[in-house]
């Protein structure tokens, strides 16, 4: 019971500020969309409103590694193993420009929601092959004016952790733009906030942890079906609930 309370007012606090945060969205778009093409202040200001609830959530003790791996100036291609709704928050700690790519469905939500079609992140309509031709165009259009687009190619939430197959758009996109992968494995949000739950889950450790850079030059010669399975390796050597999935199925 103390839980279910816990987690009903820790959302009714998200809700109460996320009022006061997308005004400030407004001002900030207002103020900057004239100069600032690539939206950077708005996503940094999406990114210090999704940390906000981090930092205020003791339940959430989130670590970010490998930052040092992230070149500002560059545009990448970042991919990323996806657990859990938690995951979005989580990736903004990296405060880096991005672009998401995401479920329709997740616009729809009143503010945040509101504030994703500001930014101009990517919607995609799982299952709609002229919704997915659209959401490459966007891609491209983001890539090309040197913004990075983020990635899931597991296309859904895995249940167990275990990682699911990566699809291959995210990797045909960066040997067709000629851009780098940036490989991210996020740990610890399954069991902090599982998949089809809004229910807090006790004190949980959430790892962010970025890889080194893939370079155009080291896929170029690849089929993007090679290159999915190498980075999905890669990722999953550094997620944990994926090697205890594993064990488990042993």
């Amino acid at each position: 019971m103390l839980r279910q309370l816990a987690s009903v007012g820790f959302l009714l606090f998200m809700a109460v500020t996320s009022i006061l945060f997308y005004v400030g969205a407004v001002v900030i778009w207002l103020a900057t969309v004239p100069f600032d093409r690539r939206l950077r202040w708005l996503h940094l200001y999406s990114s210090f409103w999704a940390s906000f609830y981090l930092w205020t959530n003791p339940q959430w003790e989130v670590r970010v590694e490998g930052r040092e791996h992230i070149d500002p100036e560059e545009a990448y291609v970042i991919v990323s193993n996806h657990q859990s709704a938690l995951d979005i928050l989580v990736a903004f700690r990296l405060f880096t420009h991005f672009k998401w790519v995401s479920k329709a469905e997740m616009f729809k939500v009143p503010l945040i929601g509101w504030n994703m079609y500001m930014n101009r992140y990517v919607k995609l309509h799982r299952g709609d092959p002229e919704s997915a031709k659209q959401m490459m165009d966007h891609c491209r259009q983001h890539l090309k004016e040197g913004s990075s687009v983020w990635i899931c190619p597991e296309g859904t939430r895995s249940r167990t952790g275990e990682l699911r197959r990566f699809k291959l758009g995210a990797f045909r996109l960066a040997k067709e733009k000629h851009v780098p992968l940036l490989p991210v494995a996020i740990s610890g949000t399954k069991e902090a906030l599982p998949k089809k739950s809004l229910q807090l889950h006790g004190h949980h450790v959430i790892t962010v942890k970025v890889l080194p850079p893939i370079p155009y030059e080291a896929f170029a010669h690849k089929t993007p079906e090679k290159v999915a399975a190498e980075v999905r390796e890669r990722v999953a050597a550094e997620v944990a609930e994926h090697a205890a999935a594993l064990e488990e199925a042993r």
